[in-house]
């Protein structure tokens, strides 16, 4: 059994509830209304992402490396 380690994102709506993704896994992402509630979802939508996901699609996984996260402001 391969091992995967992935960054997950995890933000805050206007509702309080906590929204978490996975950038590395197109799609890949759940909520919760706590971060206890909020992790075990999130390993469990990535083992299925990763399930439905063909074989050949999952070796560019490992060359991804997490960098950082920047907020950053705009006006339109």
């Amino acid at each position: 059994m391969k091992k995967y380690q992935f960054s997950v994102l995890i933000e805050q709506d206007e509702d309080g509830i906590y929204v978490a993704t996975v950038p590395q896994l197109r799609g890949c992402h759940t909520q919760a209304k706590t971060l206890e509630e909020l992790f075990p979802r999130i390993k469990e939508a990535v083992e299925l992402c990763l399930e439905v996901q063909p074989q050949g699609d999952k070796t560019g996984l490992e060359q991804m490396s997490f960098v950082g996260a920047q907020r950053i402001e705009v006006s339109v």
